[in-house]
């Protein structure tokens, strides 16, 4: 009888202890301090980024672009200039004092903007004249908005002085098309060199001052007084500064325009008179060559009896040519 085939079972040797790594201790991390924007701190030499830096997304692009460039100006100066505490602050009362001159009929920070050319620089540069268009120039601080219609041909000297002129012209487009029912707004100073509004109770009210309606044929016309020279307002600050810059404070001979009409950029100009000696010491630098006009006599006794002035009497003509937007 055969033997049982037994199978042998090796014991299994019991596996040997490992010892078992522990994972290494991480090390504790160092926190950063965070980085700093040095934009925020400010310095002489980093002045016009701090300053510029702090606007927010939301800013209004233009105005971000006109602060940042004043902000980028102003520190120029102020490093150039170097002032001193006692001056930076003298110019602030300056600019308080300059407020505080202002109201209804005198406007001191026009004023000052004239005297210091910016207001002749922003009217050119917002007007320039490419195809023969009447120039521009300053508004001054004297215009006033609602003075009395009057029909062409009307008298605007209230107060009876001065010399008499007759003063016509045409209102046309660039290409010399007439422009009918164009609003022409003039005012100007009297022969003693003020305005209505600088002497209330003396002068009447509206005197020199007028506004007329273009005829289809783009006629206009009115009598006045011949236009007089004049110091602008230098009992204020304004004038506190020509005096120690040794400067002129007054303005040529001139007569203001305003024109405007639908469809048409407003003009704001003056015209001249070409015997005038502050033709080329202007206070506010409103002269251009082209607004000298030509006033002449005219001998005409008929002609003075129709529009109603004494022979012989000034004229001038002067034609206003728009511009389109």
């Amino acid at each position: 009888m055969a033997k049982p085939v037994t199978k042998k079972i090796s014991a299994r040797k019991p596996a040997a202890k490992t010892s078992a790594k522990k994972p290494a201790a991480k090390k504790k991390a160092v926190k950063k301090p965070a980085k700093r924007d040095m934009s925020y701190y400010f310095t002489v030499k980093d002045s016009v980024k701090v300053v510029q830096s702090r606007s927010g997304k939301r800013a209004d692009k233009r105005t971000k672009f006109l602060v940042d460039t004043l902000v980028k100006h102003m520190h120029a100066f102020v490093k150039e200039a170097r002032p001193t505490m006692d001056e930076w602050m003298y110019g602030i009362n300056y600019l308080t004092r300059v407020g505080h001159m202002c109201n209804d009929w005198r406007q001191e920070f026009i004023l000052l903007s004239d005297v210091l050319g910016i207001s002749m620089l922003v009217e050119t540069l917002n007007h320039e004249k490419m195809s023969g268009e009447t120039e521009s120039t300053v508004l001054g601080p004297f215009y006033i908005p609602d003075a009395p219609a009057y029909e062409n041909g009307a008298n605007i000297c209230l107060d009876g002085k001065g010399e008499p002129v007759w003063v016509q012209g045409r209102v046309l487009n660039a290409k010399g098309k007439p422009i009918a029912g164009a609003k022409i707004e003039v005012w100007q100073a009297n022969e003693d060199g003020f305005y209505d509004v600088q002497q209330k109770g003396i002068q009447p009210d509206m005197n020199l001052r007028g506004v007329f309606t273009a005829d289809k044929d783009g006629h206009y016309s009115f009598r006045s007084a011949y236009p007089r020279h004049y110091p602008i307002p230098h009992d204020g600050p304004v004038g506190d500064m020509l005096t120690a810059l040794d400067r002129n404070p007054n303005r040529p001979a001139h007569l203001h325009f305003m024109v405007s009409a639908p469809g048409y950029e407003k003009l704001i100009t003056h015209i001249f008179t070409p015997d005038c000696p502050w033709l080329k010491d202007d206070a506010v630098f409103g002269v251009k060559e082209s607004l000298i006009a030509d006033f002449t006599t005219v001998n005409d006794a008929k002609r003075a009896e129709g529009i109603g002035l004494p022979n012989p009497f000034r004229m001038v003509e002067w034609n206003v040519v728009l511009s389109k937007p």
